[in-house]
C-alpha cells in the first residue's frame, strides 16, 4: 500500500471514530429518555417466528435507497409481483415504498428499520401515507434512536421493537453497550435485547435484521449500493462533506486527492463502476466482510444491479430474476 493510501485509510479511520463519538452524550441522552418506553414496549427478540410452527419466514427483501432502485424500477417490480416474504425497509426508503404500492395489506410481512440516533431522520416518518399504513408495520429500533422519531413513529401507529447496536462492546464492562443492557433488565426484558452491528448504517444493519432477527434463510438486497454513479459527482461531494460536517476537507473534482477520497470500483457482477468516497469504503468494507462471515445458512442475494458489494458468499442477479426464480413472478 502506498504511503498516500496509508494515509487516507489512517485519516478515514480517524474521522469515523470523531463520527461516531461526537454523538455519545446524545446517545446516553436518547436511551435515558426512551428506556421506559423500552421496558413497556416489546423487544426484536418477539419478531423471531415460532421455533414449532410448520411454515418458516424464510424469504426477505432489504430495501435501501441507492440509486439504482429507482434506475432499474425495483420498486415497481416489486409492487407488481407476487413476492410473498418479508420486506424489511431503511427508514430512509420507507416513504417511496409505500407510495409505490408495496404496503403491508399487500405485504403483511413488513418491517422498518432505524438506528441512526439524528432527528432529521423524523423527516423519512412525516408523511400522511405512514400513518395510513403505520398500524401494520412493525419497527425494528435502536435503544438510541432520536425520542422524536420513536414518538413519530408510534403515534403514526408503527408497533416498535427495541434493539440494541453495538458499536463498543470491544470497551468491556465500560462500554455503553454493557451498562445499557444492564439497565434495559433491571425491570424487563430480563432476558435482554438482541442486539446487532450496524457497519455503521441502516442497510447493513436491515440485511443482520433480516437474518438474525427475522431468521430469514435467504435476503436480497435492493437500493444497497454503497457507492455512487458518474452522474452523481456533484450530488456525492455535497453528502461526502454533509456526512462528516466538520471534519470533511474540501474537495473539488479536479483536486488531485480526488481520485484517492473518490474511488472507483469495478463490479464484476453487474459489470459497472461504482465511485466511494472514504464513508462508503467503510460501509462497503463492512457489509461484505459481515457477509463473508454469516452463517452457513444464509443466502445473499445482491438484486441492487449496480453499487460496489460483491464478494465471497455473494450472489448476485437481477431483480426481475430474483423475483422470478424465488417467489412468484411480475405481473405482465
Amino acid at each position: 500500500m502506498s504511503d498516500s493510501s496509508t494515509t487516507l485509510k489512517d485519516e478515514m479511520e480517524e474521522s469515523m471514530k470523531k463520527i461516531h463519538y461526537q454523538s455519545f452524550d446524545d446517545w446516553v441522552q436518547h436511551f435515558a429518555i426512551n428506556l421506559e418506553n423500552i421496558w413497556d414496549e416489546s423487544s426484536a427478540k418477539d419478531l423471531e417466528p415460532d421455533k414449532n410452527r410448520k411454515q418458516k419466514n424464510n424469504l426477505a427483501v432489504v430495501i435501501g435507497r441507492g440509486p439504482s432502485i429507482k434506475k432499474h424500477g425495483h420498486l415497481e417490480l416489486l409492487a407488481q409481483s407476487n413476492y410473498n416474504g418479508s420486506i424489511v425497509c431503511t427508514d430512509g426508503s420507507l416513504i417511496n415504498v409505500l407510495k409505490a404500492g408495496i404496503t403491508p395489506e399487500k405485504f403483511p410481512k413488513f418491517y422498518v428499520v432505524t438506528i441512526d440516533p439524528y432527528q432529521f431522520i423524523e423527516q423519512h416518518f412525516d408523511d400522511p401515507i405512514i400513518a395510513k399504513f403505520g398500524s401494520k408495520i412493525n419497527g425494528v429500533f435502536s435503544i438510541i434512536t432520536h425520542p422524536k422519531v420513536v414518538s413519530l413513529a408510534r403515534n403514526a401507529g408503527i408497533k416498535i421493537h427495541w434493539l440494541h447496536t453495538l458499536f463498543d462492546y470491544n470497551e468491556g464492562k465500560k462500554s455503553f453497550n454493557h451498562i445499557s443492557s444492564m439497565m434495559v433488565r433491571a425491570k424487563n426484558h430480563v432476558n435482554g435485547l438482541p442486539a446487532i452491528q450496524t457497519g455503521g448504517n441502516v442497510g447493513t444493519s436491515s440485511w443482520f435484521v433480516a437474518w438474525r432477527i427475522l431468521k430469514n434463510d435467504t435476503v436480497a438486497l435492493i437500493g444497497i449500493n454503497h457507492g455512487w454513479e458518474d452522474e452523481d459527482v456533484s450530488v456525492m461531494i455535497r453528502a461526502h462533506q454533509k456526512r462528516l460536517g466538520d471534519n470533511a476537507e474540501i474537495i473539488k473534482k479536479d483536486d488531485p486527492k480526488y481520485n484517492n477520497y473518490f474511488k472507483k470500483i469495478y463490479n464484476p457482477d453487474f459489470k459497472c463502476e461504482a465511485i466511494v468516497d472514504p464513508i462508503f469504503q467503510f460501509y462497503r468494507a463492512g457489509l461484505i466482510e459481515f457477509i463473508s462471515r454469516s452463517p452457513s445458512w444464509v443466502t445473499t442475494i445482491n438484486a441492487t444491479e449496480g453499487g460496489s458489494i460483491f464478494g465471497k458468499k455473494i450472489k448476485s442477479m437481477k431483480f426481475k430474476d430474483f423475483l422470478k426464480n424465488y417467489r412468484g413472478g411480475p405481473r405482465f
